[in-house]
Order: C-alpha cells, then sequence, then structure tokens
C-alpha cells in the first residue's frame, strides 16, 4: 500500500449524487479538501464521509464481486447453452474453486474484473479515509457540530473501517492492520486478531448511530445502529467459525446482540410481506440494514457482471433466450422442497424452478428496466445486509449454545413470513435446518459461499455438490489471490501461499 496519505476518493461519488440526500454527496474538487481550507462545515464532514461510501461502492459493484466471491463459488452450478464458448467457462472455474485457472485467462475473462478482486486498494482507501475522520473529529475542534453529531460521525467511521476490514478477511484472510493515519508499511495481522478489534470498536461506538432515518432516501444506505450490529454478528460468527479457543463467548453475543436488534429497535426494522418483494430489493424499506444503492433515473447502475440477477435471468427479462446457469437438482429441491409450501417459492421463481434446461430463472431482483427486454440489469440496490440476515444469525448462535427451544422460535419468525411449516428438530439437525434456511432465505445475495466457509461446511457434499477438498480448505484455499503489487514497498509482505505454488 502506499505510503502517501490519500485523503479522499471521491471519483465514484457521482453514482450515488441525488439518491442519497442533497448535500450528502456533492463533489467538490479534491485540491480544496486538504488542510486548514478543509473541515470548516458539517458539509465537508458529510463530503468526506460520502468519498468512503464511494469506496465501498467501487471497490464491490464494479466488477463481478459479488457473484464470484458470494454465490457463485464451489456452488452446485451448471451452465446452460447460453454460456456456449469459452467467454464464460469462469463459472465453470468458480465452481470448482479453479481460481488459477481464471487468472490464467485473464484476457478471456477480462470484462469481468477478476483481477480487481486481487487488489485490495480501494478497501484500504476506506480504511485510511475512515481512520483520517476519525482523527479529525478527535482532534480538530469543529464548532459548528455538537456533541451527538461527533459521537454519530465517528460511529459511522467507525462502521465503515469495520466494513472493508470484514470484506477483506473475508477474502484474503490475514491482511494488515490500521487503525490510524500511520502507514508504514505493515505485516499482515492474524484474521481473528483483526475481527477481534473491529468487534470491540463496534462495541464502543454502535449506540451512537440512529436506529434509522427521518430522511428515507438514505435509510439502509447510511450506517444505521443495526448496520453496526448485523456487521458485529457476522464477525462474530466468522471468530467462532475459525477460532480453536471457546466459542460460546462468540455465539452469546451474537445471541444478545440478535435480541437487542429484534427487541428494541423502536419499530425501525421488520420483515415485510413477501408480496412486497420488489420493494424490498428495490431498496431503503424497513427491511433493509445496510444496501448499495442503484438507481437507472439518477444514472446510477452497477457493472452488468455485479449483479447475481445477471446470471439467472432469461427472455422476457433479458435478451438471451437461456438463463446462464441452473442449479443441480438434488441441492435445489433440498433448497426449496417441491411438496412443502413456501412463499418464497411464489415469489422469487416461476414454474421453472427445477429446470435444468436454460429455463430456470430467479426472479427475485426484478425492478424496472430502462427499457422492457434490454440487456441491463433489474433495477435493484445491492442488499449487503438485511433484517432477516440477523434474525438468522441469531438463531444459529441460539442453537450452537443449545438453546433449541428459542431458536426455533426465532428461525420460525421467518418461516412464517414465508407461510413455510415450522422448523422443529433439535440438536444438530436443528443447525442444520438454520444453515438451509439461512441458504434458502438469502439465495442470491452474496452470502451462500462464506456461509458454507465459516462453518467448515464447504468441504461437505451434504450441502454443495461442488465441495472444496479438505486440503485445500485447511491450506487457505478458501480465499483469494493477492496482487502481488501489496508487496511493493512493504518488506514484510507475504502472499496467500496457496495461490502462488
Amino acid at each position: 500500500m502506499k505510503r502517501k496519505l490519500i485523503y479522499i476518493c471521491l471519483s465514484y461519488c457521482s453514482l450515488l449524487l441525488l439518491s442519497c440526500g442533497k448535500n450528502f454527496l456533492d463533489i467538490t474538487q479534491i485540491d480544496k479538501l486538504t488542510g486548514n481550507n478543509y473541515w470548516t462545515s458539517k458539509n465537508d464532514v458529510e463530503q468526506y464521509l460520502g468519498g468512503i461510501y464511494g469506496s465501498f461502492r467501487a471497490a464491490t459493484m464494479s466488477n463481478i464481486f459479488f457473484p464470484a466471491s458470494g454465490d457463485l463459488r464451489c456452488a452446485p452450478i451448471i451452465r446452460t447453452s447460453a454460456t456456449a464458448g469459452e467467454g464464460r467457462d469462469y463459472l465453470s472455474f468458480l465452481r470448482t474453486n479453479n481460481l488459477n485457472a481464471i487468472f490464467a485467462r485473464l484476457d478471456d475473462f477480462s470484462y469481468f474484473g477478476f483481477d480487481q478482486i486481487t487488489k485490495w486498494n480501494t478497501f484500504y482507501k476506506m480504511v485510511q479515509n475512515a481512520n483520517i475522520l476519525y482523527y479529525e473529529l478527535e482532534n480538530r475542534e469543529m464548532p459548528f457540530l455538537s456533541e451527538a453529531d461527533v459521537s454519530r460521525y465517528k460511529a459511522e467511521a467507525v462502521f465503515l473501517r469495520s466494513l472493508a476490514y470484514f470484506f477483506m478477511v473475508r477474502i484474503y484472510g490475514d491482511v494488515p492492520f490500521y487503525t490510524t493515519v500511520n502507514t508504514d508499511p505493515l505485516p499482515r495481522t492474524n484474521m481473528l486478531t483483526v475481527l477481534e478489534n473491529i468487534s470491540t470498536d463496534l462495541d464502543a461506538h454502535y449506540q451512537d448511530l440512529p436506529w434509522t432515518f427521518d430522511d428515507p432516501s438514505i435509510v439502509a444506505v447510511r450506517a444505521m445502529r443495526g448496520s453496526a450490529i448485523v456487521l458485529n454478528m457476522h464477525i462474530n460468527m466468522w471468530i467462532a467459525g475459525f477460532t480453536t479457543a471457546d466459542k460460546s463467548a462468540n455465539y452469546r453475543k451474537v445471541a444478545e446482540l440478535g435480541r437487542e436488534i429484534m427487541e428494541e429497535n423502536n419499530g425501525a426494522y421488520e420483515l415485510l410481506p413477501l408480496s412486497r418483494t420488489r420493494e424490498i430489493f428495490k431498496g431503503r424499506t424497513r427491511e433493509g440494514l445496510f444496501e448499495i444503492v442503484q438507481n437507472y433515473n439518477f444514472g446510477e447502475t452497477f457493472h452488468l457482471s455485479a449483479s447475481f440477477s445477471d446470471y439467472v435471468l432469461r427472455a422476457p427479462n433479458k435478451v438471451t433466450p437461456n438463463s446462464y446457469i441452473y442449479y443441480e437438482s438434488r441441492f435445489f429441491e433440498k433448497l426449496y422442497p417441491a411438496a412443502q409450501q413456501d412463499l418464497r417459492k411464489v415469489y422469487w421463481f416461476d414454474e421453472y424452478i427445477y429446470n435444468t434446461t436454460g429455463l430456470f430463472q430467479c426472479l427475485k431482483f426484478l425492478n424496472v428496466f430502462m427499457e422492457e427486454g434490454e440487456d441491463a440489469n433489474p433495477d435493484d440496490n445491492q442488499m449487503v445486509f438485511r433484517y432477516v440476515d440477523a434474525i438468522l444469525l441469531r438463531a444459529e448462535a441460539l442453537a450452537e449454545l443449545n438453546s433449541d427451544v428459542e431458536a426455533r422460535e426465532v428461525v420460525n419468525v421467518v418461516r412464517r413470513r414465508a407461510q413455510a411449516p415450522n422448523i422443529t428438530d433439535e440438536g444438530d439437525d436443528l443447525k442444520d435446518a438454520i444453515w438451509w434456511e439461512r441458504a434458502r432465505e438469502l439465495f442470491g445475495e452474496g452470502n451462500f459461499y462464506y456461509d458454507l466457509v465459516r462453518t467448515g461446511k464447504v468441504i461437505n457434499s451434504e450441502y454443495t455438490t461442488a465441495p472444496m477438498s479438505v486440503a485445500a480448505y485447511r491450506n487457505g484455499g478458501w480465499t483469494w489471490p493477492i496482487d502481488a503489487a501489496a508487496l511493493a514497498n512493504n518488506p514484510f509482505m507475504q502472499l496467500n501461499n496457496f495461490w502462488t505454488n
């Protein structure tokens, strides 16, 4: 990483302008954002924050990040006739975790931006700018901010820094850990240490965030208390998945945070009826906890490859007659049993839900197009965290604590919304049922692979027909390659050996 301080990254903020409040992302020339000419108004702080959110959007929505890293890797997917030719071989390589094959043919797959995923620079811009913002709030007199404003902005900086680190840990494993504006080269820190530290940071600040906002344009788009809570829940479940120490403290923490978000949110969050699916995924509802904005009306569009919908829609919803993938029958019939009532089958799929010829499509993300039939993705936000995610993490933690009765009560909140039969399992069967409920509910939202990895189920063919080998998992094959540029000017740096040997 460059040793020079990077004070702001606003190049992607124009993609969000007009949809997040007029003042939040107004653009100012970069040469006016440093020194004594800056930090002179609340608007300066808002602009600076806008740059950090913009960096997150750039890191994740300008390439195939969410589908490649969260949905398709080690997934039981089959290419259809719509992917004829070598240009879609990457789908087979993701299924088999053959990332080296992708990088050996980057020219063939250049459109999808796989090489960008190996570069952590943009995530570190988030970290740097969050650290600078926190430092300035701590050390500079800002009479234009109230004490509550300062606390809230610091909490927002901590959330964004923690979000960047959490995403990097899930992608790269160990990462250099910066919490100050010092940018001297650092070695990679053990990922559990990073996660424990950012969890502690969130503990200290999350209550300074509001449960929600009066301005509907920034609900779930800016960090809310629920955003920080669910992030902290994910962090602790990831720690529990990899630590060799006693996991019960992490599970208790997740269970308590889950209780807090469900029972103390002052009406800020709720599960909406599935008949309102289009509203949920268009975004900014009471079910959203954190999401990335897309709005065709304001020229805000993600890269075509960035949305899961690109791979699971077909004519008349896309120009291609067949979707690019379908799921293996054994897996999908376990995910959505044919004989079992479940409104998710009604609202998220059509009569071809079990089709294996290319007619399969997922209608979960299907909002208005610029023009009908256009080769563009639906006009949905990218869900990062939904309220249902927190509910299911709470259920999972309770089951791990052997609180089966309470775990069933919690997971069945989600089942009842879908008008599906209550889960009645106990013990290990209950834990399995909750895992499948997460896969079922969060389908296509970038969680499947990460849930496989953190639970160790990625090596078990009961959960995916494309499991990773035990040796690969133990040797870091679940990570992503790190670009060799990370070695520049850093004598302490090492790459992920699994992908370089």
